[in-house]
């Protein structure tokens, strides 16, 4: 499968498995594409809704069919054929994606195509968090793919370090972003008030890798020290995931009273301005965006000594660091947090917020695409 017809020179693909990630995530990079002269087409799952809102922002839209958690090989074949087909229709300038199958399989056939493709890897998934046959196969898969890859990004140093020591990526093509980056005009707080005292929300999908059991446990453990604790969770249950937790497993702890569970929404800023304090016990991130999003509100975080975890918090200073995968470390850590005085709090919420914007905005990361874009030779059409 070759091709040597010209690209479409004004033309970007940008492709995840969920159109939401997209709206939500890459927003501020589309429009900067937009703003440069581009022609963006989105590339994802087919969803009504953000089909809609992609729209609305001045992207074209291509449906793809793609079992992002499933591991059947007829299936991901299916779905490289379908990204090869794509892309050698529209012949875009560059590929850009997000998430395992659209950066693997979309940065082959890019390759495949003469297409310059710029996958970031903003998580690794179960695959290098449980190290069996399947991480053996998704290092292949990496090393093969990103082969021809001008850059691949990487959200935090221990991602980047991981894949260069098994050469999935050469040192010359590893670039490092502060996450998806936020804006922190849109993720302000509303004030410098403290929301309820002991109010710990965690926002999550509900699988086990985020470290969701760990948050139950350790909310029996601290209630029994702050009587008037209360421990939310917003996510999703059934999640297209390995690790999902059942939902009958939720429903009993709804029922014991120990947590207050509550669908996605598709505006969390209200509740992260309720809550005292934001939990993620995740085992492994590219580079929370919750997290980001919560700092940038002026808010104080508990989360593990993981990667793309830990180089959001700095313990004792905007928030308390605890053990991966142990319930008994994170009710530490969440005491501390209970413990605060409403001037500790206001400091190491204004602490968070200065991390973000010192660092982690938006801006900074569209201006690295664009650095890497014109260095590949991607540039819009005259």
């Amino acid at each position: 499968m070759s091709g040597n017809r010209p690209s479409t020179r004004s033309v970007i693909a940008v492709c995840a498995n969920q159109a939401w990630n997209l709206v939500n995530f890459r927003a501020g990079l589309i429009e900067a594409l937009l703003e440069q002269g581009f022609t963006v087409e989105a590339i994802a799952p087919a969803d009504a809704a953000m089909e809609g809102r992609l729209r609305a922002m001045g992207c074209g839209f291509t449906p793809l069919s793609i079992d992002s958690a499933g591991l059947s090989p007829t299936r991901d074949l299916g779905s490289f054929l379908a990204i090869w087909r794509i892309l050698n229709r529209l012949r875009p300038a560059a590929w850009l994606s997000w998430t395992i199958k659209p950066n693997v399989y979309g940065s082959l056939a890019a390759g495949m195509l003469g297409i310059p493709a710029f996958p970031n890897v903003s998580g690794l998934g179960t695959a290098f968090i449980r190290r069996n046959l399947l991480t053996l196969i998704a290092t292949q898969l990496y090393r093969t793919g990103f082969r021809r890859a001008p850059a691949v990004f990487f959200q935090n140093t221990d991602d980047r370090d991981l894949f260069i020591k098994g050469r999935m990526v050469r040192a010359t093509q590893a670039r490092l972003l502060p996450g998806s980056g936020v804006d922190p005009d849109y993720w302000c707080p509303p004030n410098d008030q403290r929301g309820q005292p002991r109010r710990f929300l965690m926002l999550a999908r509900i699988v086990a890798d985020k470290g969701v059991r760990e948050y139950v446990e350790a909310a029996r453990a601290v209630r029994s020290r702050w009587a008037d604790a209360r421990f939310i969770l917003i996510g999703e249950v059934g999640a297209a995931n390995r690790t999902a937790i059942p939902r009958e497993e939720v429903q009993s702890w709804i029922a014991e009273g120990i947590i207050e569970h509550r669908a996605p929404v598709a505006d969390v800023r209200p509740d992260i301005a309720a809550a005292d304090v934001i939990v993620l016990p995740s085992y492994r991130e590219g580079l929370s965006r919750v997290l980001l999003e919560a700092a940038a509100m002026c808010r104080p975080i508990v989360t593990t000594d993981a990667p793309g975890c830990r180089d959001i918090v700095s313990d004792g200073h905007n928030g308390f660091l605890c053990k991966v995968r142990d319930p008994a470390s994170l009710a530490e850590a969440m005491d501390r947090a209970a413990a605060l005085s409403d001037a500790e709090w206001s400091v190491m919420g204004q602490a968070s917020r200065a991390r973000i914007v010192s660092g982690f905005s938006q801006n900074r990361v569209t201006a690295l695409y664009l650095q890497a874009l014109a260095e590949a030779g991607v540039r819009p059409a005259a």
